[in-house]
């Protein structure tokens, strides 16, 4: 007979599961407080554990970890309100099954989740997350960091609740988006874009709400928005951090109350999109700058994914490069070398950048070989600079040095100048922050090494503060020597 943990501190809520688990068959004891947990679970073994978040002793997260170490093959499930949804899904990053939210009004849901914790270890399988991603082109390889993002988003996709993405262009955020809506409930009713930053502050207010006829000149007829359209399904927005703040006001409006009013009109209207937030930049300095709002970013940072840059998964490059050949339906290979010149490059446009190689290099190829070496690869790849390879930790602890970097940086940066090729200046500006942070480094090394280490006579020398030479450091407040 499988066993049922249930703490809550809500004695209706264990009466209910008590009467409900044990007419399935389960046998279940109930506790209401973190000391009671500690008790039952030392005198008795769980396979399944329902703990709520807030106890009036401790917490579900703490549970959690204590349950990890105690019973590491029991699952758990978090029960949670709305106020703390966030702590729910952090739960699941600290190793819970999945959670449920209080009321529960979909008693056939929760039933369906038990038995399938119970009995087939997960809901759903591995293989079905693994085949849809692929299938939507999300290819997570062997890199951990990527498959753990893989299995959180595959869990909380289900859920009904607004996600950001954050990472570098071109790592895949909106690929990333679809495989959300795919994995979720809404997967038959519209996933709908729109780009914040390619649309200008008044056309984007009229994309998001639609119109009415007559609202403005050229208005001939009434026109959707997109929350309109995406209704029941999933909104993606794409380079939210773009968004005005006059535009910001309004998403605010509808992630509170699901209302809004089309321009020109006076009708309030509802809709049930799941929101899906994409960016690039880092919303939280964007709301120290007042660039962005932080009461904002609380409704859209319910749970946030984070996807790796491509230099920090190269293990996964020969995979990916397979992949686009499948999708090219070209049936060439790329050599070692080549493999090896594309590894030690930094990659500032990821995986799309890498699409845009490979895709290159076959059409130069095609008719002369079937085999392709690095002379069908663009020149910036061939003269590179000498990068941390951030899959390589012995190399992450090694500081560059600076005059050979500064001279490598420079014959790098006036081939691309000379050649005839197309020149990314997204790339080209990349090098350029990252010259900075490198020279801001090592000056400061130079000169903390001359002051054997005294921060405060560093940054008088370098007519900086001690908490800009931390911050430069990449420091925490830490007095620690180097």
């Amino acid at each position: 007979m499988k066993s049922i943990l249930v703490i809550d501190d809500e004695r209706e809520v264990g009466t209910f599961f008590s009467h409900f688990l044990e007419g399935k068959g389960y046998s279940v004891k109930i506790g209401f407080s973190g000391k009671d947990f500690s008790e039952l679970i030392r005198q008795h073994h769980f396979d399944l554990a329902l703990i709520d978040v807030k106890l009036p002793d401790t917490n579900g997260l703490d549970l959690l970890k204590q349950l990890r170490v105690s019973l590491p093959f029991c699952k758990v499930v978090v029960m949670t309100g709305y106020s703390t949804v966030k702590t729910a899904v952090e739960a699941i990053k600290y190793g819970a099954s999945d959670y449920v939210e209080k009321p529960f009004d979909d008693i056939d849901q929760l039933e369906q989740l038990i038995d399938g914790l119970l009995y087939s270890g997960v809901p759903s399988t591995q293989n079905d997350m693994y085949k849809l991603a692929e299938t939507l082109g999300f290819i997570v390889g062997t890199n951990k960091e990527m498959n753990d993002l893989l299995k959180f988003a595959y869990k909380i996709a289900k859920k009904n609740v607004n996600v950001l993405i954050e990472g570098e262009t071109g790592t895949g955020k909106e690929v990333l988006a679809h495989f959300i809506h795919s994995a979720s409930m809404r997967y038959d009713h519209p996933f709908v874009g729109v780009n914040c930053g390619a649309v200008s502050e008044t056309l984007l207010e009229s994309e998001l709400f639609g119109y009415e006829k007559g609202a403005f000149t050229g208005a001939v007829k009434e026109k959707k928005g997109i929350f309109e359209i995406a209704n029941r399904g999933t909104l993606f927005l794409d380079e939210i951090g773009e968004a005005s703040l006059a535009t910001q006001v309004k998403l605010l409006r509808v992630l509170e109350t699901g209302e809004y009013m089309r321009v020109g009109g006076e009708t309030v209207r509802k809709t049930n999109a799941r929101i899906i937030a994409a960016t690039h930049v880092n919303l939280a300095k964007a709301v120290e700058e007042r660039n962005f709002r932080e009461d904002l970013l609380y409704r859209l940072d319910v749970v946030k994914l984070t996807i790796p840059p491509l230099r920090e998964r190269l293990e996964d490059l020969p995979l990916l490069v397979e992949y686009f050949l499948k999708k090219l339906n070209i049936s060439m290979t790329f050599s070692e070398d080549s493999i090896a010149c594309m590894r030690q490059y930094y990659w500032p446009g990821n995986v799309r950048e890498l699409f845009n190689v490979v895709k290159r290099a076959v059409t130069l190829a095609e008719g002369e070989t079937a085999v392709i070496t690095p002379s069908y690869l663009p020149e910036k790849l061939k003269v590179s600079l000498p990068l941390k390879r951030a899959d390589d930790e012995q190399d992450k602890k090694k500081e560059l040095d600076f005059e050979v970097y500064l001279q490598q940086w420079v014959t790098h940066v006036l081939s691309m100048w000379r050649s005839n090729e197309k020149v990314d200046l997204e790339y080209v500006l990349s090098l350029v922050r990252e010259m900075e942070v490198e020279m801001s480094r090592s000056f400061i090394m130079k000169t903390l090494k001359e002051t054997i280490g005294n921060r405060k006579e560093a940054a008088e020398r370098l007519n900086i503060t001690v908490r800009k030479l931390r911050y430069l450091l990449k420091e925490k407040g830490s007095d620690s020597k180097l």
